[in-house]
């Protein structure tokens, strides 16, 4: 059974006061202060246990899931049929190779994003859905680099049959650029700024 947040402090202050080094509490940073996001953070902002905040996580991450799985299979089902066209057997070497790239990249992101449907699956019922959180997080991070990588290859493609390919590759540098400060550097930033403001 966990002990209140205050009893835990009290005897953490015991322990500092006389000489031994205080123990770092889970979700607790070195300089002291909680880690926001942490199993401690967690207990005291949103009198959560380490297992509900699991449980909260798992059902955001599936959230997120199905924002981005129909889009994929869409995707994915598009460059499939894609070769079995007339006009397929026309297209340049640069073409192909951008298709390729863009069709493994593609079953690439499928397999990323459908993979906690099975690890959940395996690990159901044993337990771990702590680690289960922390294997979807990571499915769904790498699932959304090679997601990046499909849809720029895509764009690729079809600015190269419509344009030149100097300026379909100008075009689809900028898209992928706009993606990369939108979906990771922006947040990347934010998150800087709120552990250098200690939050």
């Amino acid at each position: 059974m966990d002990r209140p947040a205050g009893r835990a402090d009290t005897s953490l202050g015991a322990s500092a006061s006389k000489g031994g080094a205080a123990p770092v509490s889970a979700g607790t940073s070195h300089g002291g202060r909680r880690r926001r996001g942490g199993d401690g953070w967690n207990s005291e902002h949103r009198g959560e246990r380490p297992m509900q905040r699991a449980d909260r996580n798992y059902n955001e991450l599936l959230q997120e899931l199905r924002v981005t799985q129909t889009g994929v299979q869409i995707l994915f089902a598009f460059l499939l049929g894609l070769s079995f066209t007339p006009r397929f057997a026309s297209v340049t070497e640069f073409q192909r190779d951008v298709y390729v790239i863009t069709l493994v990249s593609s079953a690439v992101t499928t397999a990323l994003l459908i993979a906690p449907v099975a690890a959940h699956r395996v690990l159901f019922q044993s337990g771990r859905k702590r680690q289960l959180v922390r294997l979807v997080h990571r499915c769904l991070f790498a699932g959304l680099i090679t997601l990046l990588l499909t849809m720029v290859g895509a764009m690729l493609l079809v600015l190269d049959v419509v344009l030149r390919s100097s300026a379909a590759v100008t075009v689809t540098a900028a898209v992928a650029g706009f993606f990369v400060v939108l979906w990771f550097a922006l947040p990347g930033y934010r998150r800087l700024m709120d552990r250098r403001d200690g939050g």
